[in-house]
């Protein structure tokens, strides 16, 4: 779920440092991420168990937590939730290479799955023993499984591709707001969807742009590469990819256009942009569901509706891990399992629409009622379950995701918020990324 920003290494280390001293962490709920895990709650008996995550996993809202305590009555679990990755994940490593501090759960987003089982494997327990891990999908569960067949992590969700949009806003716009024939304008080639952006300026609601953001864009349209950072021999080819270039030419289209908000994903700036409509579209994995009926909010219920995006494309997905580190790691364990079984993924589905890992959980996936009516009764999951049959499996590598943030936090933002040429903001992509890459 849940995109990041990557800085330079010092930065990292520096803001990885602040965050373990300071604890100033905001996170999309109310549970405020203290520093502290692995305690007992009070001295009443109960063991306390800590959820780290980044972004809506959907667990509290899906009342998943309050379902499990009551079926353990000597278990309390507290919600460490962090908004963004690029704070989480380095916090995240500086705690596991303590040896303390880490959560006794820690979700671990794909982009950063790649390293955690290359460079730290050795802090998480193998999740793969006593556990049926047919119920996941094959290459998910590849994903987090080491060559001496070590399982790090349980697969929480996939991240199909869609298109959420404001059909009142395309309605003031003069476009079609009916989802199957703005999903055959656009079909084949994200091009194709940034083109309709230059119609719908052309009579957009005032206060309005088509789309949140050219980042937006580039996430999509890369999740959808047969090859995109790394080939199949694991060798980096970023600056080679096709899928790369295609993807930033129409991130470019866009940032140096009018359609774009220019907002930064998953800043504040967004948030309110959801709940003030300032944008009529934005890339839509399936965990942007709940997403956006958070950030959205009454107001929103209704006028959003979801379409089938220009191509198959997979953009997020995460993971389930328990850090050695853990004082209550079979406890943990456990709520790890259940929390990624299949009847508790139906549930979040139900919740949010955030797509399931674990294929026994498709044939019964129904969104809940609040969901489907606040995005204007469109068919979740179907049009989800189409996408996630057609998405091509990509190469995964351990900088996947600093490299891809290189690109759409670093570069592309230079030319849509500073007025940085094209070519300047790959440079300066470039430069990030060799130094990522120790170049």
């Amino acid at each position: 779920m849940r995109t990041s920003i990557r800085r330079s290494r010092g930065t990292v280390a520096l803001m990885a440092a602040a965050a373990l001293t300071t604890g100033l962490l905001a996170g999309c709920s109310k549970d405020a991420d203290d520093g502290s895990s692995n305690a007992d709650d009070g001295g009443n008996g109960k063991t306390t168990l800590t959820v780290g995550t980044f972004g809506v996993f959907g667990y509290k809202q899906a009342g998943l937590y309050d379902e499990y305590m009551k079926l353990h009555p000597d278990v309390t679990i507290k919600e460490n939730v962090t908004t963004r990755t690029d704070v989480y994940w380095p916090k995240v490593l500086t705690r596991l290479q303590a040896g303390a501090g880490a959560d006794d759960i820690q979700a671990i987003e794909v982009g950063n799955i790649t390293e955690a089982v290359q460079t730290q494997a050795n802090k998480f327990v193998d999740l793969g023993k006593d556990v049926d891990k047919s119920q996941w999908l094959d290459w998910k569960l590849a994903q987090a499984t080491t060559k001496d067949g070590k399982t790090i992590g349980l697969g929480t969700d996939t991240g199909p591709m869609a298109v959420c949009y404001r059909k009142d806003l395309f309605a003031k716009a003069g476009l079609p707001t009916d989802r199957d024939k703005l999903a055959a304008l656009w079909k084949g080639d994200w091009a194709k969807y940034v083109d309709l952006g230059k119609k719908y300026m052309k009579k957009a609601p005032k206060g309005t742009k088509y789309v949140d953001s050219a980042a937006s864009v580039y996430n999509a349209a890369v999740g959808g590469a047969s090859v995109r950072n790394y080939d199949k021999d694991g060798k980096v080819v970023w600056d080679k990819s096709p899928g790369v270039k295609a993807a930033w030419d129409a991130a470019m289209t866009v940032a140096t256009s009018d359609m774009s908000a220019k907002l930064k994903q998953f800043d504040p700036t967004w948030d309110n942009g959801f709940a003030n409509g300032t944008f009529a579209t934005v890339a839509c994995p399936a965990w942007m569901i709940g997403y956006i009926q958070e950030k959205s909010g009454d107001s929103g219920k209704g006028k959003w509706d979801v379409a089938a995006a220009p191509a198959a494309s997979n953009w997020g997905g995460s993971f389930l891990g328990v850090p050695t580190s853990s004082k209550h790691q079979k406890e943990a364990v456990a709520l790890a399992k259940w929390l990624t079984a299949p009847a508790q993924q139906a549930k979040v589905f139900a919740k949010q629409a955030s797509f399931p890992s674990t294929p026994a959980a498709y044939a019964d996936l129904k969104p809940a009622a609040d969901t489907t009516a606040y995005f204007s009764d469109a068919p979740l999951t179907q049009i989800f379950s189409d996408a996630a049959k057609t998405i091509p499996a990509q190469p995964l590598g351990p900088k996947d995701k600093p490299i891809d943030s290189a690109i759409s936090d670093i570069g592309i933002l230079q030319v849509e918020q500073k007025g940085k040429s094209p070519a300047e903001g790959w440079k300066a992509a470039s430069a990030e990324i060799k130094d990522v890459l120790g170049q």
